[in-house]
């Protein structure tokens, strides 16, 4: 596997040592512990996520083991699962565990042609750092319990021409349609994910809401914690105990009282925030009966589905550039459009660039400050040494060096005693 170079330990049935039965498996153990070299891809990742990305069939629970019991060492030191690692250190991986006898492995699947051209269909963009996806609604992005079929069960058929599988960035809701960003390799999972850690990617969703706001461009800021009572399945508005939450948005078009048509952009992260936030402020997204209730279907012919869908995403590129994609509509939104008499033409709306920049760039924005005034103090320096004599170490001419030192120059700076009698100095006799 590419990103990292193994210099396995291990030792054929020819080296087996001499010497009594426990010595013999001993020694076996230690021969049998494989070491890898952390690699500049894998530089400042979770020791959990390296085994995500290279040792898929260790389970977490082993990884914990591991490091609890200290056979997993890096650098010959204890290291647990939420540790980080840097390019060149040596990771301690102890012997691949025996299964258990009638314990059941579950094998991974292959992919049908099916599944395959399906997954491939979904595919927007695809350049040599990522892969963008249009993902339909009531597919989810991730498995769980009783979640067989997903987006991340999908992705080898997303290899391409890659060395490996895609990895997936962040995600959606199941019922929420569109763009899904995916990393064609370990260095630009790592880019990415610092830039939507950060703040720094613009995503613009679509959505058709009950009634009309009276604020055409409104800001929503209500925190948002989990629900007490729900498993953590669905959160509230929490005005004590919330993590901050701010979402925009903006009405596109009308259609009568009855519903409108929003562009809708998160500036901060939380689950189900802009689902949450539409319902707190008496306009539930339509077909969002978690959150709506009942108030949040139209009658008639319009799909009872959930009308959310991730229509735009923008985001810093690995090469530089910038990388904007938009997302077509699944046919349920589109009929809506339709059926409520919507003109499609109005959607897009300018980005406003105003919106403040996210951590990396208040970042970059502070260095730069700094760094400029650092330069203008140098300057100033280097204008004084210029104008009143030859410099010291600091930049600064010495006092002896200094014309009129000691003597006061400013009258406007001086105090006012110290403006009287410099007065009478200079009166003639």
């Amino acid at each position: 596997m590419s990103g990292f170079d193994p210099t396995a330990e291990s030792g054929s049935e020819e080296e087996k040592p001499q010497g009594s039965t426990k010595e013999q498996k001993q020694a076996l153990k230690t021969l049998d512990v494989r070491q890898f070299t952390i690699s500049a891809d894998d530089d400042d990742i979770r020791v959990d996520r390296w085994f995500k990305r290279h040792m898929e069939d260790v389970p977490f629970n082993i990884v914990s083991r591991w490091a609890r019991t200290g056979q997993l060492r890096l650098d010959g030191k204890r290291v647990s699962p939420g540790d980080r690692v840097q390019a060149g250190q040596v990771l301690r991986v102890p012997p691949q565990e025996i299964e258990r006898p009638g314990r059941v492995v579950k094998a991974k699947a292959d992919l049908s042609q099916d599944q395959i051209d399906f997954a491939r269909e979904l595919v927007i963009h695809k350049d040599k750092a990522a892969i963008i996806v249009n993902k339909p609604p009531g597919l989810a992005t991730q498995g769980g319990s009783k979640t067989t079929t997903h987006l991340d069960g999908l992705l080898d058929a997303l290899t391409f021409d890659a060395k490996s599988r895609p990895k997936l960035v962040h995600r959606l809701d199941k019922d929420t349609s569109g763009a899904i960003l995916l990393a064609r390799s370990p260095g630009a999972a790592s880019f990415f994910s610092k830039r939507f850690s950060g703040r720094d990617v613009r995503k613009v969703y679509w959505a058709i809401v009950m009634g009309v706001p009276e604020i055409a461009d409104g800001m929503i800021d209500l925190p948002l914690a989990k629900q007490p009572g729900s498993g953590g399945e669905k959160m509230h508005v929490d005005e004590e105990n919330g993590q901050s939450a701010k979402s925009r948005y903006r009405i596109i078009e009308r259609a009568g009282n009855r519903a409108c048509w929003v562009e809708l952009q998160p500036y901060t992260g939380r689950t189900h925030q802009l689902r949450v936030h539409m319902a707190a402020i008496g306009h539930p997204i339509v077909g969002d009966g978690k959150y709506g209730g009942k108030d949040a279907f139209l009658t008639g012919t319009i799909s009872r589905k959930m009308h959310l869908h991730a229509r735009r995403l923008r985001i810093e590129h690995p090469d530089g550039h910038t990388l904007d994609v938009s997302a077509d509509l699944p046919a349920h939104f589109a009929e809506t459009v339709d059926n409520l008499g919507l003109d499609l033409l109005l959607g897009d709306l300018p980005l406003d660039e105003k919106k403040p920049g996210g951590k990396l760039v208040r970042k970059q924005q502070a260095r730069a400050h700094a760094k400029q005034i650092r330069k203008d103090k140098r300057g100033e320096r280097r204008g004084r040494g210029e104008t009143t004599g030859k410099p010291t170490k600091a930049g600064k001419p010495t006092k002896r060096e200094r014309p009129n030192a000691g003597k006061a120059t400013h009258k406007k700076n001086m105090p006012h005693k110290a403006k009287v009698k410099q007065a009478l100095r200079k009166k003639p006799r």
